[in-house]
């Protein structure tokens, strides 16, 4: 049977689609929510328990604060408040969490650590997907149930001031708002002073209930100067100040008010060693939490340390302090010590509206719930907590009620701890089968592709299956029962929690008879495979290729990298295995220059004109056209190439020893910034560089790298772009300077710091410049068909515009990173490429291995 190449491909992709879709289905979770949705807002609170006794308790606790501001520093990591900088920077804030009317946290934020799921976090008490790190660049609307829509419901007025983000998931929740936009990350000053201009107003004024501040000052710091940044310290001295203004505000208003009002300090995450979020180290996972408040006020002697919780705890604890319905979703607990002053039936109550709300939830989403230790511990609470009010119901003020009460809140409390880890361990379930399959039909198609590519690409484009014999089609036939029964097996054994299980029975069961299909197709292409081999081993071919080594290595490595993201643990150390990689390419490259310079290559390969002439971007010059003396050179070199054992002097051991200069560089490049989840806390040269002290040898290393970078690429240019490439690079180091990154020569320390923006500005002027430089070549020898020479330059010129755009782009530590780049760039060209005569398949595989590798130089 013959098959059309463009009908096998299009097979291929759908199906390719598909069992991407299914393993992501299975990496991707489901998130753990409630099925009732948020339209059930005026639903009865469940009422207090009583053992015979008739409570009259059955509507939602009252409020416990009059206002409530919410002050979420972003990137605010735990040890800028609670740490050596905290004591230096925000003696104020110091003051609360040891002596002050406060209690103080370090909570835990899970990854990812980006700002729209970790506010999703805290508003909903629930735990957002990796998914979301996508929404984040374009917040929807949340349409999941929060505090903030509660608030509203209940009559709330909420103002918010800060990044837009808020107002992007909570549209027309807000009385009044202002936000800013976190996209200009160079601006940590007027970000942060859009937010401050407006307290002083609205902290005069009765008529609002809850006030949110979200400041990005601290965030866009750590991503453009990292941690270690003086300016670091500034911005918690300005947060400080903040801080006071807004205490000092709140506690001369609670003289005119009944209840006391509560300020609420936090970060969304926390802040790497390299400045950025969004993973899971021990930096970018715990933030500070101080709750604040006269309510909580300290006995002499009160010794209060920060506690670890939950970030999703403080959804709870806001809606209890607000006399609000916890949201459905949450799954986070009360943070006890706020409600700890309280009377006992208060505190049980409180607590018995937690534990009831988590409850519900394990029920929706946990089929085998009754088994789960949080809800066992939970009903034994409740009977507990009847037999108590009953107690307290009969006036009972003895001894036994009151140590009732202290075992009814530990058994909330373990209940409390034991539902929300059974969520959490929920939210995190991956579907395995589901993934199992997925990969099984990726595998499949890429395996078939392998196989029958060659054929399938060939000038008939057609593909030539062959029928299988009576024996194997027998076994082709019993393959989908046998999947059948596998499937029925594990879907009696997961309980109804895989994705595949809960399909109807038609669909699970095309997916299997889709995978015997393929992997019977697999087997006869192997079996076709093999027959052809047998019938070219009488006839063997006169000499192998001198590149089969190297494709083969190529291949396998590409193919090995493929697989290796199958598993969380390589996805991790990603780049060990680039790094490996290309060590390995380079020892292959060593192997293959020795053996033809020494041994020399009996069989050599036939030239490819459109790899081995043209490699170097100069090609030979158009009929009637006369080409300058570096055209003529290449084009001679390229016409008629060397072998490697005739090359002499200096270019044969510039030839020999380009491998190992390349592994010194890369090696170099590896001590440069420490990369992965286990390797990223270590200390590298990085950290060394960007430490204050060191700014002097950052500034020269800096400054080398520039002159590297403009020897490397202005060579090929013109008059006017050189000119204009200089001009760029010194505009890179002054702008470095103007932000504080580098020094003068003449300056012994930079006090003046500035936003940078003029100068910024001055080399985005040359960068365009250039491109349209280089542009306008190219059009020019599109258009007259002009000398080649003109074409080559304007992409030369392109390149060299878009390598002074990343200098400006690139920390400054990083600039070695983009020269050696650069350096190794031009070694491969002039001393492996060319001599060795790669096609462009490999040229192309080698840049992006490399590209890889010099991603993951530049650090997390």
């Amino acid at each position: 049977m013959r098959l059309g190449s463009g009908t096998f491909a299009a097979c291929c992709v759908v199906i390719e689609v598909l069992g991407v879709a299914l393993f992501l289905r299975g990496f991707f979770p489901a998130p753990v929510c409630s099925f009732s949705g948020t339209e059930h807002q005026t639903e009865s609170p469940a009422p207090e328990p009583s053992a015979g006794a008739i409570s009259n308790w059955t509507k939602l606790p009252p409020p416990l604060f009059s206002k409530v501001v919410i002050m979420l520093i972003d990137a605010l990591r735990d040890d800028f408040v609670f740490g050596s900088k905290g004591v230096k920077f925000m003696p104020y804030t110091t003051y609360l969490v040891e002596k002050g009317s406060s209690h103080s946290f370090v909570a835990e934020a899970k990854p990812p650590t980006v700002t729209m799921p970790r506010i999703k976090a805290l508003m909903t008490g629930s735990l957002p997907g990796f998914i979301d790190v996508v929404r984040n660049l374009n917040s929807p609307t949340l349409l999941e149930d929060n505090v903030i829509t509660r608030a509203k419901a209940a009559g709330k007025r909420i103002i918010f001031y800060g990044d837009e983000t808020w107002v992007k998931l909570f549209p027309k929740h807000f009385v009044e708002y202002d936000g800013t936009t976190s996209f200009f990350v160079s601006d940590y000053t007027e970000v942060d002073d859009n937010v401050t201009r407006h307290l002083d107003k609205v902290l005069k004024r009765r008529d609002w209930d809850v006030l949110i501040l979200h400041y990005l000052g601290l965030d866009h710091i750590g991503h453009t100067s990292g941690p270690s940044s003086p300016l670091i310290g500034r911005k918690l001295s300005e947060m400080d100040s903040v801080l006071m203004k807004i205490h000092t505000s709140l506690l001369s208003e609670e003289r005119e008010t009944l209840l006391p009002n509560l300020l609420v300090l936090c970060g969304d995450h926390g802040m790497s060693e390299a400045g950025g979020h969004g993973a899971s180290s021990v930096e970018e996972v715990n933030t500070a939490m101080i709750l604040i408040s006269s309510a909580f006020e300290r006995k002499p002697g009160d010794v209060r340390r920060p506690k670890y919780i939950q970030q999703t705890d403080l959804a709870a604890t806001l809606s209890i302090g607000l006399g609000l319905p916890i949201p459905k979703s949450s799954i986070g607990n009360l943070i006890f010590p706020v409600v700890e002053g309280k009377p006992m039936r208060e505190q049980l109550r409180f607590l018995h509206l937690n534990t009831v709300q988590l409850s519900k939830l394990l029920q929706e989403n946990v089929p085998s719930y009754k088994k789960e230790p949080g809800f066992e511990q939970f009903k034994v609470s409740e009977r507990l907590h009847g037999n108590w009010v009953r107690l307290y119901l009969e006036e009972n003020s003895s001894e036994v009620l009151s140590n009732l009460g202290s075992k009814v809140r530990r058994q909330y409390l373990d209940a409390l701890r034991a539902l929300s880890l059974s969520l959490s361990r929920q939210a995190a379930q991956y579907d395995v089968y589901s993934m199992a399959v997925g990969t099984v039909l990726v595998l499949e198609v890429l395996a078939l592709l392998l196989l029958s590519g060659p054929r399938a690409l060939s000038g008939k484009a057609e593909l030539d299956v062959p029928l299988p014999s009576p024996a194997f089609s027998l076994l082709c036939y019993l393959l989908p029962l046998g999947l059948a029964a596998l499937h029925v097996t594990v879907c009696t054994s997961a309980g109804g929690t895989c994705y595949l299980c809960s399909l109807p029975w038609l669909t699970a069961g095309g997916v299997m008879v889709l995978i015997s299909t393929l992997l019977c197709a697999v087997l006869s292409a192997l079996t076709g495979m093999f027959a052809g081999g047998k019938r070219l081993s009488k006839n063997p071919p006169q000499c192998n290729s001198r590149s089969s080594e190297l494709d083969l290595l190529i291949l396998l490595g590409t193919v090995g990298h493929t697989l290796s993201l199958g598993a969380s643990s390589f996805i991790e150390e990603e780049p060990q295995t680039w790094y490996f990689l290309v060590n390995t390419l380079c020892l292959a490259l060593c192997h293959e220059i020795y053996r033809n310079c020494f041994l020399g290559d009996d069989c050599a390969p036939q030239r490819c004109p459109h790899a081995g002439e043209d490699f170097d971007g100069v090609a030979a010059a158009p009929q009637g056209k006369s080409p300058g003396p570096d055209v003529w050179e290449l084009d001679r070199a390229s016409r008629h190439p060397s072998p490697l054992g005739v090359l002499r002097g200096p270019e044969r051991w510039m030839v020999l020893a380009s491998p190992w200069l390349i592994l010194t560089c890369c090696r170099l490049l590896r001590s440069l910034n420490q990369t992965g989840v286990q390797w990223a806390h270590r200390p590298d040269l990085g950290h060394w560089l960007t430490s204050p002290d060191h700014k002097v040898e950052l500034s020269v290393l800096a400054a080398v790298s520039l002159i590297m970078i403009f020897v490397l690429v202005q060579k090929r240019c013109s008059l006017a772009s050189k000119v204009a490439m200089a001009f760029g690079l010194l505009g890179i180091y002054c702008y470095r300077v103007a932000i504080g990154n580098l020094l003068f020569p003449w300056q012994q320390n930079n006090k003046d710091i500035s936003k940078g923006i003029t100068e910024a500005r001055f080399v985005y002027v040359f960068v365009l410049g250039i491109l349209f430089t280089g542009t306008k070549g190219l059009l020019k020898s599109q258009i007259t068909a002009d000398d080649f020479t003109v074409k080559t330059v304007g992409l030369w010129e392109i390149y060299s515009g878009l390598v002074l755009l990343a200098a400006l782009l690139l920390r400054p530590h990083n600039l070695p990173v983009l020269a050696l780049s650069l350096v190794i760039q031009t070694i491969m060209t002039q001393f492996v490429w060319r001599p060795l005569r790669h096609n462009a398949a490999e040229v192309t595989v080698m840049h992006y291995w490399f590209g890889q590798a010099f991603f993951y130089f530049q650090g997390p």
